[in-house]
């Protein structure tokens, strides 16, 4: 293969790169948002309000992310909802981030004090106080490192989208080994692009976990 070639070939990796990490961040970002309402109401103690929440993260979590997708891809359409890849694939990869950090926050909460919710309440503070002021600040702490580390995850689900015709970094790849003939080539550069966007993402992750000594 000439240089030539092999150049063209990054290149053009590279620019699918970009809908990789954009869809990455649309998604972690959506999923924080949403897994905090779920979060919020998880822990609210309104029994109803529990029970929904824990069989919203059980669907996410035990079916398959590629399940997720080709349901709101050709499902919605049969409700009079058309959606393009893009829409599909951000709002699969939302609902699914949100179901795994909403889980791993409520870790983090139980994982405070009884004593704090009990002083918080003493004072006079209501649920959504207490969680404001004295439960969430304490709880990111813990949480900031498994977060991280889960955006790893998002990361190497968006290869899933490629499936429903998103045109990401895996997408592309599967493009140009049609035309290449070289999936060997192709296929180790994408490796090596995820590897690039990953691989930093799992470092802080375990900086943060040292540097906040939650293990102690």
């Amino acid at each position: 293969m000439s240089d030539f070639t092999l150049g063209v070939i990054v290149y053009n990796l590279m620019l699918a790169a970009r809908w990789t990490v954009l869809l990455s961040l649309i998604a972690f970002v959506c999923g924080g948002i949403v897994g905090l309402l779920i979060l919020m109401l998880r822990v609210s103690g309104r029994r109803w309000l529990v029970r929904l929440t824990i069989g919203y993260v059980e669907l996410f979590q035990g079916t398959p992310l590629l399940m997720q997708l080709f349901l709101v891809f050709f499902g919605l359409p049969l409700i009079g909802i058309d959606v393009s890849p893009w829409m599909a694939a951000t709002l699969a990869l939302t609902l699914f981030t949100s179901a795994f950090l909403a889980e791993i926050w409520r870790g983090c909460v139980e994982a405070i004090g009884k004593g704090q919710w009990e002083a918080s309440a003493s004072l006079g503070m209501n649920f959504r106080e207490q969680m404001r002021w004295i439960i969430l600040p304490q709880a990111m702490r813990i949480a900031i490192a498994p977060t991280v580390g889960f955006s790893v995850q998002v990361v190497k689900g968006t290869a899933l989208t490629s499936i429903i015709g998103f045109v990401e970094l895996t997408k592309a790849g599967t493009m140009i080994t049609n035309a290449t003939f070289a999936p060997f080539t192709v296929y180790g550069c994408v490796a090596l692009y995820y590897f690039i966007i990953c691989y930093p993402l799992s470092l802080y992750a375990r900086h943060l976990e040292g540097k906040l000594h939650v293990a102690r």
